[in-house]
């Protein structure tokens, strides 16, 4: 019996079309001829939905109308308790699958009509008037050529007597506008197989490469499968990876930082050890260390301190750029000046 079943399995393998993948799933599609239910990618893969909801809506989905898809309903035929399928009701109400319309009867009577719609986003699109049928022609009617007068003849070329007259063509409908597309109704988060992918980031390389940076990157290279067995390398690859890890140690990284960087929580099965160590050379790659200027400290504005005096007639302190008086000895000569010119003049004028 397994024989058969390993036989069968291995006759649709060989009728897949193209080469089967290395890894991932296969798919067996055999066309169903009744009993089935189309289903949407943007309902199967949709990003943001519970499997319990889109189980749910498939199921719904395959249901005919006017069956019962309340929860105590579903729950009776469904594996899911109560809660499961009241939480994927709501996430399938959310997205727009699953409505709830209030509708009153002709006898009054308000009732609660659940809709579901297998494509929500289609809904918010405009629909088109249906175009008008074209008029047919009966049966065995041909249409008649349009007959048109002769052109009139020119002077220099006078009319031929007995010339027919042109039988012009229908005239031609105008081309249909170009109709752009309508837009994707669900746009998957994980590209495609066959998806072209961007180009991988270059290695990097130190900005001055020396000898030492050289000698020492190969060294760390050379002495890795030490630490970590997983991670033992060929000759071209240490040759080929070196330029990376100087640009490591260019930038002020310690070689215990740079390993543990490099070699820590590795995939289960490691296959290419040094495709890992590129991706994480490039992807890992610490920023430059600062300059001398850009951790000093902003300058603070200088503040001039003007010094203190002492005063050539009372002896007090008093701050000014230059020794001299202070500002009431100043303000008592100035008095005393002013009242000394004042006595001369009188002295003058009498």
């Amino acid at each position: 019996m397994d024989t058969q079943q390993n036989t069968a399995l291995r006759r649709a393998l060989a009728e897949v079309p193209g080469p089967l993948p290395a890894s991932g799933v296969i798919h067996i599609a055999i066309p169903h001829t009744d009993r089935f239910t189309i289903v949407g990618n943007h309902l199967a893969q949709h990003p943001d939905l519970s499997c319990t909801a889109v189980g749910i809506a498939v199921r719904i989905q395959s249901l005919p109308q006017g069956v019962e898809v309340g929860i105590k309903a579903l729950a009776a035929h469904c594996r899911e308790g109560e809660k499961r399928i009241a939480a994927a009701l709501r996430e399938l109400e959310a997205f727009g699958y699953l409505q709830r319309v209030r509708d009153r009867l002709p006898s009054g009577r308000v009732i609660t009509r659940t809709v579901f719609c297998n494509q929500p986003t289609a809904l918010l699109r405009p629909r088109r008037p249906a175009a008008p049928p074209h008029a047919q022609a009966p049966a065995g009617a041909q249409a008649a050529p349009v007959r048109v007068p002769a052109p009139a003849a020119r002077p220099e070329q006078p009319e031929t007597p007995g010339q027919p007259e042109t039988l012009a063509a229908p005239p031609v409908p105008p081309p249909p506008p170009a109709v752009s597309p309508p837009a994707p109704l669900f746009v998957p988060l994980v590209p495609a197989p066959t998806a072209p992918k961007p180009p991988p980031r270059p290695l990097p390389h130190p900005s001055e490469p020396t000898p030492e940076l050289d000698r020492a990157a190969t060294a760390f290279l050379s002495d890795l499968c030490r630490h970590a067995p997983q991670f033992t390398l060929s000759e071209h690859d240490v040759r080929r990876l070196a330029p990376g890890v100087a640009a490591w140690l260019e930038r002020g990284a310690r070689p215990d930082t740079i390993r543990h960087a490099l070699t820590d929580d590795p995939p289960n099965l490691l296959k290419h050890p040094a495709k890992l160590l590129k991706y994480r050379l490039t992807e890992l790659l610490p920023p430059p260390p600062p300059g001398i200027h850009d951790l000093a400290a902003p300058a603070r504005p200088r503040i001039t301190v003007t010094p203190f005096q002492t005063c050539d007639d009372c002896d007090r302190a008093f701050r000014s750029p230059t020794p001299g008086h202070c500002r009431d000895c100043r303000e008592h000569r100035e008095h005393r000046e002013h009242r000394e010119h004042r006595s001369e003049a009188t002295r003058t004028a009498a």
